[in-house]
């Protein structure tokens, strides 16, 4: 449900700086207008360090260094999707996979930046102004995610395909999900998932 204090936490910090990144996710959209902030990661003097947000009737974006680009990726069948995107700092490259399909690819997003360590990742919340506080509850994502996995390299098509079809599971290496990564915040209910039957 839409709330400014409901949340998941990924327990494990980024330890350090990260220069390419594939991050995946189960999806599945509650009730409009919007997804929401399926996760936001904020580091010190940066609450938008990366961030995808769906919000109102805007376009799905991807964020880092609080640049956007806008991903062309839309869920309302109320179904569960599996979404990845990906990023280098080397020319700001991007890609972004819906179902193992890659929808959309472009550049110049924070090139040459790298994504800092010491941060919080939220599920769940677009983090303002402070790490881990103070939510927009017109920002806050409605349904239901599972399988986080995040990578400090880009995973190639082949990979990110195998994934959304159950061919290979990989385990992220910055983060990686399970019932003992993600603290729980605010009367979230976990329930168990399997994507792939």
């Amino acid at each position: 449900m839409r709330t400014n204090h409901m949340y998941g936490r990924m327990k494990r910090a980024v330890v350090s700086e990260i220069f390419a990144l594939t991050i995946c996710l189960w999806v599945k959209p509650g009730t409009g207008p919007g997804l929401g902030t399926p996760f936001s990661y904020a580091v010190p003097g940066q609450a938008n360090e990366l961030v995808l947000i769906e919000w109102g009737s805007n376009p799905m974006e991807l964020l880092i260094n609080d640049k956007a680009v806008t991903l062309p990726i839309t869920m309302t069948d109320g179904k569960w999707h599996h979404m990845c995107v990906t990023w280098s700092t080397r020319d700001g490259v991007w890609e972004a996979y819906q179902d193992g399909v890659k929808k959309g690819s472009g550049q110049n997003l924070s090139s040459w930046h790298a994504i800092k360590a010491g941060g919080t990742f939220i599920l769940g919340q677009e983090q303002q102004d402070t790490m881990g506080g103070r939510f927009d509850i017109t920002q806050s994502f409605t349904g239901e995610l599972s399988d986080l996995q995040f990578w400090s390299r880009v995973l190639t098509a082949n990979e990110i395909y195998s994934q959304a079809t159950c061919g290979n599971h990989l385990v992220g290496d910055v983060m990686s999900w399970s019932e003992e990564s993600v603290e729980l915040h605010g009367g979230l209910t976990e329930f168990p998932f399997v994507p792939c039957h």
